[in-house]
């Protein structure tokens, strides 16, 4: 059996989910020009900045949603998700330009979210707009509009600011203020990582993203200068097969084999999953999975798993909570949370 790599903290140039250059390339709906985007930058998982530290350090709220990069140009954006797919006529809300934007040419970053009637993420709402392309969008969008949460700003009416350190990209985000329609400048504070963590779970969100005041933007990279630390775990899983249900379940998909890549790149197996599922995604995931004879994991699994299990293609990209890392690699106490579409399989790696 394959030694499993756990994944650590090496230097950024090394934490790098696809090519740092790489820029989106999904082809455009006919008799469109689409400007690309770059991949986003990520964080690492960890824990906050030691105390002697924090005044190094600028602190975001985490936003549970889905990651977009937004070009901006000729009076329209292009958004761009994590995976490299153009996903602006999923949210039509959102092609209305706030005032600071108007005949300015920009590349900006940030998540897409679905709020609650408290002002809250809420991804099980964002789940239903995510797949959505067809004439039911503008009804969507209608209903329960999406907001588009801008936290960075990478270039600005040809000025490339990647190489510009956080707090004065932050500065200058700031000063343009790139807020009205379905955009909002989120907030952020110089220090005080405790403090704003403790407010986070307060308002009951997700967490916090400390990002170093000193740190370029880095697309394409992971690396320690951007760290996200959560109240919560969660992890994008490749779902590389599935075991039949039971009971109610009986006759179709009743709980998910998932994985992540390890540093080789190959894909080992990280959980079976069997909660969180209501019975129309259950549904909908059989629906969307491709059959295969083998198991796509690089690693054996347990007798127990693979007795009745049915493997698909390392296709589908979901995200789970759980509590922890066992030893032998596996998440302890998984629950389903959705699909993400915003994230390709092969950038799957575990976060924790």
């Amino acid at each position: 059996m394959p030694a499993r790599t756990r994944r650590g903290d090496p230097p950024a140039e090394q934490r790098v989910g696809r090519d740092p250059a790489r820029t989106a390339r999904s082809v455009p709906p006919a008799g469109r020009a689409v400007p690309a985007a770059p991949t986003p930058m990520l964080a690492t998982a960890g824990e906050l900045p030691p105390a002697a530290e924090d005044r190094r350090w600028g602190y975001e709220f985490k936003w549970d949603g889905v990651r977009a990069v937004a070009v901006v140009a000729d009076g329209r954006p292009a958004l761009w998700a994590r995976s490299g797919t153009e996903i602006t006529v999923r949210y039509p809300e959102l092609t209305r330009l706030p005032t600071a934007l108007s005949g300015r040419e920009a590349v900006l970053d940030g998540e897409v979210v679905a709020l609650d009637p408290a002002g809250r993420p809420d991804f099980g709402v964002l789940q239903g707009r995510m797949h959505r392309t067809g004439p039911e969008v503008a009804r969507m969008a209608a209903a329960a509009p999406v907001t588009y949460l801008v936290f960075d700003l990478l270039a600005l009416d040809g000025e490339d600011l990647t190489e510009r350190p956080y707090a004065e990209r932050r500065a200058r985000l700031d000063g343009l203020a790139p807020t009205g329609e379905r955009w909002v400048t989120t907030p952020w504070f110089r220090g005080g990582g405790a403090s704003v963590l403790a407010a986070s779970r307060e308002n009951g969100l997700e967490g916090v993203v400390a990002k170093r005041l000193d740190s370029p933007y880095r697309a394409g990279v992971r690396g320690p200068d951007w760290r996200k630390v959560k109240n919560l775990r969660t992890q994008a899983v490749v779902v590389g097969g599935w075991r039949p249900g039971q009971g109610r379940r009986a006759g179709g998909v009743g709980s998910l084999l998932v994985g992540v890549h390890d540093d080789a790149g190959r894909l080992v197996y990280a959980g079976h999953v069997g909660t969180g599922f209501t019975a129309q995604a259950l549904r909908d995931i059989g629906g969307l999975v491709t059959p295969r004879r083998t198991s796509p994991f690089a690693d054996a699994l347990p007798r127990e798993v693979t007795r009745d299990a049915r493997w698909v293609e390392p296709e589908l990209v979901g995200e789970v909570a759980f509590a922890v890392w066992t030893a032998d690699g596996r998440m302890r106490h998984p629950s389903w949370r959705g699909l993400r579409d915003d994230v390709a399989p092969e950038d799957v790696v575990e976060e924790w």
